[in-house]
């Protein structure tokens, strides 16, 4: 184990995240958001306007679905809204996973397939579910692909990702390929709002509580939006949009600027399948963590008897340990770090390993989520730096929420204490004593019938206040 300490020592010297590194990237953050809102394509952050205006206020009524695309499964949900007094009468949903071939296939099909599933959703509609007369239903669709949107119910798509490899859907509208599929079907839906799912997150959270003014997933990926000024968005300016707010898609997992980086980020970053791309997703989220952590215990056990004189192969394969495993091993309070043995053998085939050695690898984790967390923390104290100073103080002095959703933050509790403790180090205590930082309920499935029926074709305009 003594000559895996000096790895340990530097490593813990380079993740290092002291206050003023975490000063430089909060400040960097606030920048790189100006630039992006100055131009399309001005910097690292993408600064995605999302359309929406009308943010739901609580007194929607009505029914209204949802569709969640986002991976290999999609969600199909609807909700019965009460309005003020009985908020969210009812709801049901239902998951359905996508063959490969669909996901292999044309635009059509796979368009046709949801259509199908949704088709046979509505027809089980019953219960607390009522469609009020003369209406035609409408639907929120969160899709969580690149996309150029255009208005809050049309979007082009820019590439497919995640294992998709649908041909002809590149430069169509996503839209217009659903409402064609239902058309087909036979359905009488349309959709009236196209959202990301942070944005379905924030608008979900801010239904509950209207002091929410930022939402942040950290999950597999990551990324946050908030709540902008449209006359602080100079590349809206031509659309004369006067005053009023609107949420925008920051794509924080793209930003870059001064952040603390190892050896092992950048060999595992080089053989990404996006060398060069995506930088603080990589550094922040779930799917790297456990990753960043194997490459440097593969290092150790190759220069060090970590394990004694035994190489495991396992060790050598790709995101074989994940994130939930570090966490598993971060909750070990035993004397002989039991679970950390189990892991060490299960996953990585390891068989035998000294207590001293477990010890080192609970450190060597420690130090990947501790620079992680801090640094989703001084992300989020960026974002309110910048709402802060744009609005001449109008956002630290009061309640400010921000809501968090995905299952790094959910399920892993050290990231989570990093994160809040960086953002108290940034902000100061009597800052911090107005930031609310919660656990959203179901963000983006819910939030995306919340925006169908704030953006409804028969709802008055209400215009986000």
């Amino acid at each position: 184990v003594a000559a895996a300490a000096p790895i340990l020592d530097d490593l813990r010297l380079q993740c290092a995240t002291p206050l003023p590194l975490l000063r430089h990237v909060a400040g960097a953050m606030a920048a790189g958001m100006r630039t992006g809102l100055a131009a399309d394509g001005a910097g690292e952050l993408k600064m995605i306007p999302s359309y929406v205006y009308s943010l739901p206020t609580g007194s929607e009524t009505g029914l209204f679905y949802a569709l969640d695309l986002g991976g290999t499964n999609f969600r199909v949900l609807r909700v019965q809204l009460g309005g003020k007094d009985k908020r969210v009468v009812d709801t049901e949903s239902e998951q359905v996973s996508i063959p490969k071939e669909i996901m292999h296939g044309t635009t059509e099909e796979l368009f046709d397939f949801i259509a199908s599933r949704l088709s046979k959703f509505v027809a089980m509609e019953g219960g607390n579910f009522q469609l009020q007369e003369g209406r035609k239903r409408e639907i929120g669709f969160t899709f969580s692909f690149p996309v150029k949107q255009t208005s809050i119910d049309s979007g082009i798509l820019i590439k497919w990702t995640k294992g998709f490899a649908v041909s002809g859907t590149a430069g169509k509208d996503v839209v217009a390929c659903l409402n064609a599929a239902m058309e087909r079907q036979g359905l009488d839906m349309s959709v009236s709002a196209l959202v990301n799912d942070t944005v379905g997150a924030l608008a979900g959270a801010h239904y509950w509580d209207e002091d929410v003014m930022v939402a942040v997933i950290l999950g597999t990926g990551t990324n946050a939006c908030y709540i902008e000024r449209t006359e602080s968005i100079p590349k809206l300016q031509h659309l004369g949009l006067g005053t009023g707010n609107t949420i925008i898609n920051t794509e924080w997992g793209a930003f870059s600027d001064g952040l603390p980086l190892t050896e092992f980020d950048k060999d595992m970053d080089a053989e990404s399948i996006n060398p060069g791309e995506q930088i603080f997703e990589k550094t922040i989220s779930g799917m790297y963590l456990g990753e960043i952590v194997r490459r440097v215990l593969a290092r150790m056990a190759q220069e060090s008897d970590l394990f004694g004189h035994s190489f495991a192969d396992k060790l050598a394969e790709p995101f074989v340990l994940r994130t939930p495993h570090l966490c598993a091993m971060q909750q070990d309070n035993s004397e002989d770090l039991g679970e950390v043995e189990s892991i060490l053998h299960d996953i990585i085939g390891v068989n035998q390993s000294s207590v001293a050695a477990r010890r080192v690898i609970v450190e060597v984790s420690d130090c990947i989520v501790k620079r992680g967390g801090r640094l989703a923390g001084a992300g989020i104290a960026g974002i309110l730096q910048k709402m802060e100073n744009d609005s001449k103080g109008l956002i630290l002095g009061r309640r400010t929420v921000v809501a968090m959703d995905g299952g790094l933050y959910e399920n892993y509790p050290q990231y989570r204490s990093y994160m809040v403790e960086a953002m108290a180090e940034l902000l100061g205590p009597r800052d911090m004593e107005h930031i609310v930082v919660e656990h959203t309920k179901d963000g983006s499935g819910i939030g995306a019938a919340l925006l169908a029926a704030a953006n409804s074709k028969y709802a008055a305009a209400q215009l986000l206040a």
